[in-house]
């Protein structure tokens, strides 16, 4: 029973059997496109064979994406594996620093990018001389830029064969790589596999996790150039669900039209985009009840009050789940089971507020400090590691093993407990890391640029809750001798180093920073002083 798995197995399987089925899609000028299955299918081929015959793309080769979610780019996800290469999207929200460390690691020479970020690339284009192919993705015809020998997309395809033949691959191939947002020194790159891929959308589709199915309307709220959109890309075609895909639109208001002109039935996003839907349906109720049966959250915890509000409300039902690039990236999913019926609502809502339980075809333990295995009695904490089908064994390019541990386990940096029914629940970060609006903020990049600046002798960053973005940055700041300091000054200096999500709002100008007794930082009792208003600025001070 020698069957690839492979991303071309899913494309024909779809094609096959569902068509018909619809992809939406809100292009970056406010317009629509829409076309089936069938029509996608072919187009895709088109693409893989203008990837070997006039971009000459060779079997193994990156090849990025710098685009939002919409058909063309959903093409290149299958496409661009088709051609025997690895689809590589690149995180449009990271700073132009970190892009062009990206690019060049991953050497990728060929570059399809959405006409509505290419000014965001000119000033990056210098710093990426590997890359000699521009492809115009959504750019009217008289589109100008000074991108050297840029090509439009429709023109590219329109010259090749619907008669392509996918290039044969090795399910243990490559067909996609994400890179981590680089919170914890440079971005690294974790490979998938065809057949990572394939066993993730098969595993993430069924009822205890996405439940997703040919009866569905799925909106890929997730960016494509986050750990491949979470997978849906490849989930929704396997189960034949309609995809509505909303590119750049992802203003509250502009998702609630979407999901009701398109009803909606599933939709995806982290959750600081359900805060702001939220708010916006509480500020002007549809007038119509949405026909969305549940929103999947990820990226970091959905907050109990959150679900309660949706449900209360609006009848919405919230899905929490858990992953991470180099998990591929869902792991868990937190529903409720039969078991949990007796329980009251509360009850139910704090397990709901959980990360949840595996999928199959992954395993987890939690390994306490002393490098035994916790128990499972949801009180015992240790770190998380995993390990499983779709879970990368090491980093592109890169011999970091710290967390690897040799024998199939990664070790996932959250620290938390695992109940006697399998529920995780993250209950903190082995490092300081901060999480907002699903994006990764690291302190102590932060803390040492700032240390950079000639009027600061110390600075420690750490996460304070935030209502919309659930975590923000804290900076405080010791400053030299005689020397002060305005907000204004230091996001300026920030700018040159960080994007703009990553750079604090708020600054503390302390006498001392608390330490432990080995001189670190004490972030855990900058935290707790925080909570209970006890860090204060020599300002509130006096």
């Amino acid at each position: 029973m020698q069957y690839p798995l492979t991303t071309n197995a899913i494309i024909d399987y779809s094609n096959r059997v569902f068509g018909h089925k619809e992809i939406v899609s809100k292009l970056p000028d406010g317009s629509w496109h829409r076309y089936t299955y069938a029509d996608m299918y072919k187009r895709t081929k088109q693409l893989a064979a203008a990837l070997i015959n006039q971009l000459n793309v060779q079997p193994g080769e990156r090849v990025a994406t710098f685009a939002w979610n919409h058909y063309q780019h959903l093409e290149l996800y299958y496409g661009i594996p088709g051609a025997g290469a690895v689809c590589h999207p690149v995180n449009l929200r990271l700073s132009a620093e970190q892009i062009a460390y990206i690019i060049n690691h991953a050497e990728d020479k060929v570059l399809f990018i959405d006409a509505s970020v290419v000014l965001i690339f000119e000033k990056i284009a210098a710093y990426t001389p590997n890359v000699k192919k521009y492809i115009l993705l959504n750019a009217p015809k008289d589109f100008k830029t000074s991108l050297a020998g840029a090509i439009h997309y429709e023109e590219l395809i329109a010259k090749e064969s619907m008669d392509f033949e996918w290039m044969p691959v090795e399910e243990n191939d490559a067909c996609a790589m994400c890179y981590t947002s680089g919170t914890t020194g440079e971005p690294k790159g974790a490979l998938y596999s065809h057949r990572s891929t394939f066993l993730h959308a098969l595993s993430a589709m069924t009822p205890n996790a996405a439940n997703i199915s040919a009866m569905d309307r799925v909106m890929a709220v997730s960016p494509q150039f986050h750990v491949m959109g979470w997978g849906f890309p490849f989930i929704c075609m396997m189960a034949g669900a309609d995809m509505i895909m909303p590119s750049m639109h992802l203003q509250p208001a502009a998702l609630i039209n979407i999901m009701q002109k398109e009803k909606v039935t599933i939709a995806n996003g982290v959750p600081t985009i359900w805060l702001g839907i939220y708010e916006e349906m509480k500020k002007n109720p549809p007038k119509e009840k949405l026909a969305l049966k549940e929103y999947i959250v990820g990226g970091s915890a959905l907050p109990a009050g959150l679900i309660e509000n949706f449900e209360r409300d609006f009848g919405l039902h919230g899905v929490h789940a858990w992953g991470m690039t180099e998990t591929s990236p869902v792991v868990t999913v937190s529903r409720l089971q039969n078991e949990h019926a007796s329980l009251n609502y509360e009850q139910q809502i704090k397990i709901r507020a959980k990360q949840g339980i595996l999928l199959p075809g992954v395993e987890m333990r939690v390994m306490m400090e002393d490098g035994a295995i916790a128990p499972r009695d949801g009180k015992t904490a240790g770190e998380f590691e995993v390990k499983g089908a779709w879970i990368i064994s090491g980093y592109y390019n890169m011999n970091d093993q710290e967390h690897f541990t040799g024998d199939g386990w990664f070790k996932t940096g959250d620290v938390g407990t695992i109940d006697e029914y399998g529920y995780m629940q993250i209950t903190d970060r082995t490092k300081d890391l901060i999480k907002s609006g699903g994006e990764w903020i690291s302190s102590v990049a932060l803390e040492t640029t700032l240390m950079n600046h000639p009027k600061i002798k110390e600075a420690a960053v750490i996460a304070v809750p935030d209502d919309k973005w659930l975590e923000r940055p804290l900076a405080c700041i010791v400053c030299k001798e005689q020397e002060t300091f305005s907000v204004i000054e230091l996001q300026e200096f920030l700018c040159k180093h960080f994007s703009r999500y990553q750079i604090p709002e708020n600054y503390l100008q302390l006498n001392e920073i608390p330490k432990t007794s080995v001189g670190k930082f004490d972030k855990k009792l900058m935290r707790k002083m925080f909570a209970e208003g006890k860090l204060k600025s020599i300002a509130d001070i006096r």
